[in-house]
C-alpha cells in the first residue's frame, strides 16, 4: 500500500530528509507541503498550500518537520482532521504540549509513529536481540557533538533547551529498549553544556546517559553499551546503515493501513517527554 503524505515544514531537516524520503516511495507519496515560509517549500516540487487545512484535505497522513512547540500545536489539528501522524522527536517543547498532542491522537483514534531513527535500523534491532540474551543489568549511552556551535541545527529551541531535548529522546529510548522501561531519572549538569542522566529501569537495571552538543572539533559517534550477567553488547551509531528511514516508512504505511498500533507511537513519545521533563526540573533546581 502506498499512502499519500503531506509535509508540514520546509527547513533544513525537511529538505535533507523528510521531503526526499517521502517522495522516493515505494510506501509513501509526497503530495504537498505547508510551511510558514511558502517560498522555502517551493523547491520540493509538489503543491504548496497556503492553509494547512488544504494540505489535510489532500492527504491520508501528515509528516512533521518543525520545531517541537509547533508540532504540538499543528499535530493536534491534524489528529482532529483524522490524519495519521509521523511525528519528530521530541513530541513537544514541554510536557503540557506533549500531553495535549498524545491525548488528541488517542481521542481521534488516528495512527501515529515517532521518528526515532535508531530504532528502525537493522543494526539496532540485531543489537537489541543480542542484549536480551545476556541478562543485562546496566549500560550507558553517549552522544557528543558540536551541533549547537553553528550550522543548520543550531536552532533557537536547541540553543535554549540544549542536548537533553534534542538527542535525549534517542538515547533514553535506546536504554529503555535495551534494559526495560525507565521508571526513574536523576540528572546533573548544564542543559546547554554537558548533561548526565542516571536512569532506573523496571527490571532493576540502572544506566547512564551522557549528552552534549557543544564540543568543538571532531567527536566520536554516538554509542550505546549494555552489560549483563552473560556478557556485553555494543552499538556504534556510525554503523546504523542507510536502511532506517526506508524501514520507518514501510512500517508507517503498514500502521496506517492497519489503523494504528505501532509501539513507537505518540504515547511512547509522551513517556519519553515525561522522563525529560523530570530531568529538566531537577537541573533547574540545581542551577
Amino acid at each position: 500500500m502506498t499512502i499519500s503524505v503531506g509535509l508540514v515544514g520546509a527547513g533544513p531537516w525537511a529538505e535533507m530528509v523528510h521531503a526526499p524520503i517521502l517522495a522516493a516511495g515505494p510506501d509513501t507519496r509526497l503530495v504537498g507541503v505547508w510551511a510558514r515560509r511558502p517560498e522555502a517549500a517551493a523547491r520540493f516540487g509538489v503543491p504548496v498550500y497556503e492553509r494547512i487545512e488544504e494540505l489535510f484535505d489532500n492527504c491520508e497522513a501528515v509528516a512533521f518537520s518543525v520545531p517541537p512547540a509547533v508540532q504540538a500545536e499543528l499535530g493536534v489539528l491534524a489528529a482532529r482532521a483524522g490524519k495519521a501522524l509521523l511525528l519528530e522527536k521530541p513530541l513537544a517543547a514541554d510536557l503540557d504540549g506533549a500531553r495535549r498532542l498524545a491525548d488528541a491522537v488517542a481521542e481521534a483514534g488516528v495512527p501515529s509513529q515517532m521518528v526515532l531513527t535508531w530504532r528502525y535500523s537493522a543494526a539496532t534491532r540485531a543489537f537489541l536481540a543480542r542484549v536480551s540474551a545476556i541478562e543485562p543489568f546496566g549500560g550507558n549511552a553517549v552522544s557528543v557533538s558540536g551541533s549547537m556551535l553553528g550550522g543548520d541545527f543550531a536552532t533557537p529551541w536547541r540553543l535554549e533547551r540544549g542536548a537533553i531535548l534534542d538527542i535525549g529522546p534517542h538515547m533514553i529510548d535506546m536504554l529503555d529498549a535495551a534494559l526495560g522501561r525507565v521508571t526513574g531519572v536523576r540528572a546533573h549538569g548544564n542543559p546547554r553544556g554537558w548533561v548526565g542522566l542516571l536512569l532506573e529501569h523496571e527490571t532493576g537495571a540502572v544506566s547512564e546517559a551522557s549528552l552534549c552538543m557543544s564540543v568543538p572539533g571532531e567527536t566520536p559517534p554516538s554509542r550505546v553499551d549494555v552489560y549483563g550477567r552473560l556478557g556485553s553488547e555494543h552499538l556504534d551509531g556510525s554503523r546504523l546503515g542507510p536502511d532506517s528511514f526506508a524501514v520507518m516508512l514501510a512500517e508507517f504505511a503498514e500502521t496506517v493501513a492497519r489503523g494504528g498500533g505501532h509501539p513507537l507511537d505518540a504515547a511512547h513519545g509522551l513517556r519519553l517527554q515525561e522522563i525529560i521533563a523530570t530531568a529538566e526540573r531537577e537541573l533547574e533546581r540545581q542551577a
